[in-house]
């Protein structure tokens, strides 16, 4: 059965609505509510996924709707995504198994930001659980409702200073709603109540500048013998564990590079999580800076203890200068000088870590390291003893054994190659991969290259899919698709 539904926005927005009768049956529903699914692992394990996302052979229905980057969450028998129509920002909830527009809900647009063209105003993704539904935009902060589309609360943020705009997704642990908003300066994770949006905790993270990971969960009871939870968090330069409680920071892992955009993944008692910064950070091709003193007493010609774009020294790192200039004052101090000198010598990478401790655990804590086709946005997916690393130029996959970063196979997707944004899912044996073109290739979960399937959608694509059994959702630029 083929649907192909226009949505009537107007009538929908003033619609009563409904519940689902069959909410209880529906359970399995509940698993993908976050952005990449369970912990943000990309994996759902589930019977009966498709082989192919083809629209001439499966396609359950296709739903319009309007441009955003927000991936689909499911929670019973309810898919959840945010969008920009013409000047408003929406959150939608449609039907699963029909795709019919149940709701959508208008957000406020205090400001309208300048992201990067990759980016979009409504990018992050909705997290979503018993306690209702959880969306942050940007461009006004974070937004509560319940099931039934009334509104809980709002909690105004910002305004943000980052160079490709706010991307980090919210998530929901214990009657907690968990938001990273890392920028230039002022970086901070917070945790609000679920149920009257009042600011539990808020802990700064100073080192971190540019980046948007979203962060994960990380039980402690297999490696620690303990029930504790801690959130693991990946930005410049460090990965960092906090107590979900409190906010207090209890470890770091250094190492990374100094921009972070992937979700990290647990696998055991590892954590693996890449990044890439430039191809200046490639090994072989960093560019050593000089410390701070000596390029003011060379090229400080005015005296004024900070370094102009025009006293810039001439080398690669001059086309640096916008970026690290921090505070958008025209010029770099001591401060900004430093976190040049640390970007250009951070490394792209994929590194695993093992899981656990106190304080700076870098040398203690790194299993391995890789720094060759690093993905900047792709996050890795790890499955039956296969970690999968995407690179977002060229669709270059690298797999690994993930206990020792053993290389199992490397090169290109066939029929893919393209850009990717969307990160790769797992489930049922297979791995779907979805290009920035619409381009989707099946892969079987053996560690090889050979696809299952290929086939092409004919619309760009931002979003990571979901996956429910039997089924995988696959959100475009135009529409929300849904294959069985």
């Amino acid at each position: 059965m083929i649907l192909l539904l226009p949505l009537l926005f107007a009538l929908a927005q003033e619609a009563s609505v409904d519940v689902d009768p069959d909410a209880d049956a529906r359970e399995a529903y509940t698993t993908w509510t976050r952005f990449r699914g369970p912990n943000g692992s990309g994996v759902l394990d589930v019977a009966g996924l498709p082989d192919r996302l083809d629209p001439q052979q499966n396609l359950r229905w296709r739903t319009p709707l309007p441009a955003g980057h927000s991936s689909p969450v499911l929670w019973r028998g309810r898919i959840y995504l945010t969008g920009l129509d013409g000047e408003t920002l929406y959150t939608y909830c449609l039907d699963a198994d029909s795709g019919r527009l149940v709701w959508r809900r208008a957000a406020p647009r205090p400001r309208v930001d300048t992201v990067d063209g990759r980016n979009h105003p409504a990018s992050p993704t909705p997290a979503v659980g018993a306690e209702g539904v959880f969306v942050f935009f940007p461009e006004f902060g974070v937004v509560a409702y319940d099931h039934l589309a009334e509104e809980l609360w709002r909690v105004p943020l910002g305004p943000f200073d980052n160079d490709y705009g706010m991307g980090a997704s919210p998530i929901l642990h214990d009657g907690r709603v968990l938001l990273a908003c890392d920028q230039a300066l002022g970086s901070y994770l917070v945790a609000f109540a679920a149920d009257t949006g009042t600011e539990l905790w808020r802990a700064d993270r100073p080192t971190a500048r540019s980046g948007h990971c979203t962060p994960i969960l990380c039980p402690l009871d297999s490696a620690h013998g303990s029930a504790d939870i801690e959130l693991l968090l990946p930005g410049s330069f460090y990965l960092d564990a906090y107590d979900v409680d409190s906010g207090e920071k209890r470890w770091s892992a250094g190492g990374l590079s100094f921009e972070m955009k992937s979700v990290p993944i647990l696998w055991g008692d590892l954590v693996f999580t890449n990044g890439y910064g430039s191809p200046m950070n490639q090994p072989g091709n960093q560019v050593t800076v000089p410390d701070f003193a000596d390029v003011l007493a060379e090229n400080d010609a005015d005296r004024d203890g900070v370094i102009s774009k025009e006293e810039m020294p001439a080398s690669r790192a001059a086309a640096w200068f916008g970026f690290v200039d921090l505070d958008r004052s025209g010029d770099l101090d001591a401060r900004n000088w430093s976190y040049l000198q640390q970007a250009l010598a951070s490394m792209n990478g994929m590194l695993a870590f093992k899981i656990g401790g106190e304080g700076d655990v870098t040398e203690s804590a790194l299993a391995w390291s890789y720094h060759r086709s690093v993905p900047q946005l792709p996050s890795p997916v790890a499955y039956r003893d296969v970690l999968y690393m995407l690179n977002d130029a060229g669709g270059i996959l690298t797999t690994f054994r993930p206990r020792t970063g053993e290389v199992l196979e490397k090169g290109r997707l066939d029929d893919a190659v393209d850009t990717f944004y969307a990160s790769p899912i797992a489930g049922d044996g297979k791995l779907y991969f979805v290009s920035e073109h619409g381009l989707v290739v099946v892969l079987a979960a053996d560690g090889g290259l050979e696809p299952l399937s290929t086939a092409d959608l004919g619309e760009n694509v931002y979003a990571t899919p979901a996956l429910a059994p039997g089924r995988v959702y696959v959100r475009t630029t135009e529409a929300l698709y849904c294959f069985e």
